[in-house]
């Protein structure tokens, strides 16, 4: 069987698509040593290796910006098919929304991660919402399958471009083995050091900074906590800068918070868990997600998750969190004081947290795509 893969986000995001597109890589090299995998990507200059792959795995380097695959295949609709790249395919795997030409005759699956872009549509910069406003409806008409990466999402795919129910599966996202406790004390100095968080306890978010991720309302909801818990706790908010994001930083001014909320930039994937370990708790407040991957690697780390009930977070947390309704400011502030300041309540999130975090494996994700790939690719 011969599976091609365009995995350009792989190389060139460092959160969201890209890191999944590696876990699943990397799961599927683990997984999967008789399949002919024929992967491309274009980037001049990759910014994030993939991970090591066996020899049946084929990587083909386009030496161009990843911005003419999208000019040639989805602007221009150049009639050009991948396989003139990856050779003869028994399936074509398009893990990032768009789905480019293939050969007549050549079965097609398409991932598509979230439609924030039609729920919320400040979820995108305005450019990129008219441009996967065009592509990514047409791209689901002509796939043969696909792929969301919940059933929130499955159910916004029925919805909202009213994509018949059996052309669509769920494929959850797993929890990479690394995250777990980190209970050294010199690693944890460490990495408070490297991105000058300081010593005070901290509540911790992680994503990139742009208004579905909701941290207008999470800086208010830190404000609002009791004094005698504010004056010895931070917030920091760790993501690279997205758009739209100036009003996050307008109201740590407006509200006298300069210093204790802190904004690291983009953080490496290897020092994740450290921070999450050192965190006293995760809040995730956001207004619109496909997935969630945040909340069961701090689950699998051993932190409590506050989240919200938007979309697919509750499908994802299970009993594992404390839920509150994304536009109720006292709400989330309560919700972040319970969980910083009652020692039972935290007890029993930790738990629960470390049983929801096992449910979720990039094995069993693997496994699940494999047996589709067949599927499809017999007919």
């Amino acid at each position: 069987m011969r599976i091609g893969l365009e995995v350009t986000a792989a190389v060139s995001q460092g959160a969201g698509i890209g890191r999944y597109t590696r876990e699943l890589l990397r799961a599927l090299a683990a997984l999967d040593t008789a399949t002919h995998y024929r992967l491309f990507y274009a980037a001049r200059r990759p910014a994030h290796p993939l991970p090591p792959l066996p020899a049946n795995f084929h990587v083909t380097v386009l030496p161009f910006h990843d911005i003419w695959l999208a000019r040639l295949w989805q602007r221009a609709r150049l009639p050009l098919p991948v396989e003139l790249i990856t050779g003869p395919l028994d399936l074509f795997h398009s893990p990032d929304f768009t789905l480019p030409p293939v050969r007549r005759g050549t079965p097609t699956l398409l991932t598509v991660h979230d439609l924030s872009f039609v729920r919320d549509p400040e979820s995108a910069a305005p450019t990129l919402r008219v441009y996967l406003n065009t592509v990514v409806p047409r791209s689901v008409a002509r796939a043969d399958h696909i792929l969301a990466d919940s059933q929130a999402t499955r159910d916004d795919l029925l919805e909202l471009y009213r994509v018949p129910a059996g052309k669509v599966s769920v494929l959850y996202s797993g929890v990479d083995p690394v995250f777990r406790p980190v209970t050294d004390p010199a690693a944890l100095a460490a990495v408070r050091a490297q991105y000058d968080l300081g010593a005070a306890p901290f509540i911790f978010s992680v994503s990139t900074l742009q208004p579905r991720k909701n941290y207008v309302r999470l800086i208010q909801a830190f404000a609002a906590l009791p004094p005698p818990l504010l004056s010895n706790l931070s917030l920091v908010i760790a993501g690279g800068k997205g758009w739209l994001y100036d009003s996050i930083f307008a109201e740590v001014e407006r509200l006298g918070l300069q210093g204790r909320v802190r904004f690291p930039g983009f953080v490496a994937d290897a020092d994740l868990p450290a921070l999450y370990s050192a965190a006293r708790v995760l809040a995730y407040p956001s207004l619109y997600e496909g997935f969630g991957l945040p909340l069961l690697e701090a689950m699998a780390c051993g932190t409590p998750v506050v989240t919200s009930t938007a979309a697919c977070l509750p499908e994802v947390a299970g009993d594992a969190a404390l839920l509150v309704d994304p536009f109720d400011v006292p709400a989330l502030a309560n919700a972040l004081e319970r969980a910083v300041s009652d020692e039972a309540l935290r007890a029993d999130l930790i738990a629960r947290g470390f049983a929801r975090a096992r449910a979720f494996t990039w094995e069993a994700a693997a496994r699940q795509l494999t047996d589709l790939y067949r599927r499809l690719s017999a007919g």
